[in-house]
Formats: structure tokens, sequence, C-alpha cells
């Protein structure tokens, strides 16, 4: 592999929850995920390696794509399969094929984390203007999460759903950071905070 080459994120998502997967729906341009598959997502730069891995992994394996981003900077791609065990083989693949071993991507940072409680109705329509998922009513709490590398935040939702009783407003995984937008009570997104935290805490890998 090529000295300036950097696995800068490789995340296992065991089983998508439904309202990631409803989400993912609406913004992929490739294979439509369904609630309870698992899925993988790798982040590496240069970016245009993910063409090559891309062809690698679906080549090799049943797992289907759902996303093949490059940017100037990173690439990304996603792929998923009702099989957990299409898409750990894919991920094996693309390791070997890379040289590396999962431990070799960068570990998750926590950028920013935010509570807002009690939205004011004209915040609540602002951010309704951009949001691609549920929408954002007036008086309940805003989570906001911030992590870098970017894609790993789609793990970070997916268990935060887990813990908690959210509403899924909106996920940005590409560029330099990952945000996700989720609402409810102030009790329960604080569950989703902590257990986004956690999620980024228990990933392990090496200092980006």
């Amino acid at each position: 592999m090529a000295d300036n080459f950097s696995l800068r994120c490789y995340c296992y998502l065991d089983r998508m929850q439904p309202q990631y997967a409803a989400f993912v729906g609406t913004v992929t341009q490739g294979d439509l995920p369904t609630e309870g598959m698992a899925a993988l997502y790798v982040e590496m730069a240069p970016g245009n390696e993910a063409f090559r891995m891309v062809d690698i992994a679906v080549k090799s394996t049943e797992a289907k794509p759902g996303a093949q981003l490059v940017e100037r900077e990173f690439g990304m791609f996603e792929v998923h399969s009702h099989k957990q065990s299409d898409v750990l083989e894919a991920g094996r693949i693309v390791l070997d094929r890379l040289g590396l071993k999962e431990s070799d991507r960068i570990k998750p940072e926590i950028a920013s984390t935010q509570l807002i409680t009690n939205v004011d109705p004209y915040q609540a329509q602002l951010l309704n203007r951009f949001r691609r998922g549920s929408l954002l009513v007036p008086g309940e709490t805003l989570l906001v999460v911030e992590v870098a590398p970017a894609a790993y935040i789609n793990l970070a939702v997916n268990e935060a759903e887990k813990k908690a009783t959210i509403k899924l407003l909106h996920v940005s995984s590409v560029g330099r950071f990952g945000r996700m937008w989720l609402s409810g009570s102030e009790a329960e997104m604080v569950t989703a905070r902590d257990a986004a935290i956690q999620a980024m805490e228990n990933v392990e890998g090496v200092k980006g």
C-alpha cells in the first residue's frame, strides 16, 4: 500500500436500526438497505482508492453496494447484506488487498456534542428545512453530535437508536466531520448521546 494511504474509517454495523435504515434509503444512490441488514462503511485517503475497493468487495461476496463517494480528499463506500457473514467477508477481503488490519484504522474522536432543550418554534422551522428525516417539533430536545473521521457517524447514530427512543432528523457522513441530529425527550437524548460517545470510545484504532 502506498505510504500516503490512510484507512480513515472501518465501521461495521451488525444490524441497521429501523429509522437509520429508512434514512439511508432516502439518500443512497445505490442498492437500498432495509432494517436488520448488516453494513460496512470504509473511508480512505486518497479518495480514488474507493473505486478499486468497491470493485473488490462486490466481486468477491454477495454484499451489495449502497454508496460510493469520492471527494477531493477522501473516498468512502458502503456495502450491506442480510447476511452478516457477507459483509464481514467483504471487509476482510478489502483489508487483505490493502495489506492492513482493522486496527490500522483511525480511531474516531467526538468533535462536539450539543443538547438544546425546549427547541424554539422558529429554530425548529429553520432546521426542518435542511433535514431529510423526521420533523423537529417545538419543545423537543435536539441532540447534535459531530465526529471525525466522518463515516463513523453512521455507527454513532445506529447505536444511539439501539439504546434510546429517538427521532432521527438528519445524518451527514461525508467530508471532514460527520454530524447527526436527533430529537426527543431530554432524558432520551442524554441516553442517545452517551450511547454514541460509548460507541466511538469502543472503536480501536490509531490516532489520526
